[in-house]
């Protein structure tokens, strides 16, 4: 397992090992991944271990992220909130951080040590915005706070 400890001045100390995004309105546009996506995914995987988790509404999740190391989780319930948080959960909340922006992301975020909140091109629902400890305008923004982690913590610090 990588170490991934990141101190946090009076806030928290947490060990990330993995990441979970949302797919569509978050690495993916329409279904299609985000080129910004595709950069940066094979950097994170370097140092987490990174999961995917969608609905996979437009159904391309699969053949979009094929060459990609990381997990894929299509939701399968009919309760999508549920089984994100439960999937984070799963995976050990403390050493999680999640990236989404619709409704269904919401506990996700709010469970896992770390949650951003993007505000793209679907915008964000305000129960992610709420639930989240940062708000990113980009996906790469997002996720180049995991990978520069001094960021985090200038963000993050009290």
């Amino acid at each position: 397992m990588k170490e991934n400890i990141i101190q946090i001045p009076n806030y928290k100390t947490i060990n990330l090992q993995h990441i979970i995004l949302d797919y569509n309105g978050t690495i993916a546009k329409d279904g299609v991944l985000k080129e910004e996506a595709k950069k940066l995914l094979p950097l994170l995987a370097q140092k987490y271990t990174v999961h995917v988790i969608t609905a996979d509404t437009f159904g391309s999740v699969l053949n979009e992220l094929k060459d990609f190391d990381l997990h894929v989780k299509v939701l399968i319930s009919q309760n999508h909130i549920l089984e994100k948080e439960e999937y984070v959960i799963a995976l050990n909340a403390n050493q999680c951080g999640t990236v989404g922006n619709g409704n269904n992301d919401a506990l996700m975020l709010q469970k896992a040590a770390i949650g951003i909140c993007l505000i793209g091109d679907e915008g964000c629902s305000t129960k992610s915005l709420l639930a989240s400890d940062i708000v990113c305008k980009s996906i790469s923004e997002a996720l180049e706070l995991f990978l520069h982690s001094k960021r985090l913590i200038a963000t993050l610090r009290i």
